[in-house]
């Protein structure tokens, strides 16, 4: 069953002196203030596009994962992934970095590497940011 999830952002002004709210519709869980320069320079308290990207890529791949190595026989007891996104003012996103430290009884370091790039691979919010290069580091911790 396909599910759908909803944001909705209300902006004013221009680009450089407007600023706007994200709202995370679905969840209901808060609204959030965006603005050009929390954007391309310092956050300042508020999140940006590429903020909202980065928990969306990082929560989706340890949900990859999580489940890969479970389907392996070896699920994990824990998994910290972050995903670190550039953007480059005038260029757009320039890449994505994923860093997962994992700790899974019985599974040495190559192994889990191999799990973590097949969950590069399927994880679909991967899979829509196919557009930027994304790189990973995995390891066990």
């Amino acid at each position: 069953m396909a599910t759908t999830r909803k944001a909705t952002t209300r902006w004013e002004g221009s680009l450089f002196e407007g600023a706007g709210k994200v709202s995370l519709e679905s969840s209901g869980i808060g609204t959030y203030d965006v603005s050009w320069p929390s954007r391309a320079e310092e956050p300042n308290g508020k999140t940006s596009p590429e903020e909202l990207i980065a928990a969306a890529h990082s929560a989706c791949f340890s949900m990859a994962l999580s489940n890969g190595l479970a389907q392996a026989g070896s699920a994990p007891t824990s998994l910290e992934t972050s995903a670190d996104v550039e953007f480059t003012p005038g260029t757009g996103i320039t890449g994505i970095k994923l860093t997962v430290r994992g700790v899974v009884d019985g599974m040495g370091n190559d192994d889990f590497v191999k799990a973590a790039e097949a969950a590069k691979e399927g994880c679909p919010v991967s899979q829509a940011l196919t557009g930027t290069t994304i790189t990973l580091d995995a390891a066990l911790a």
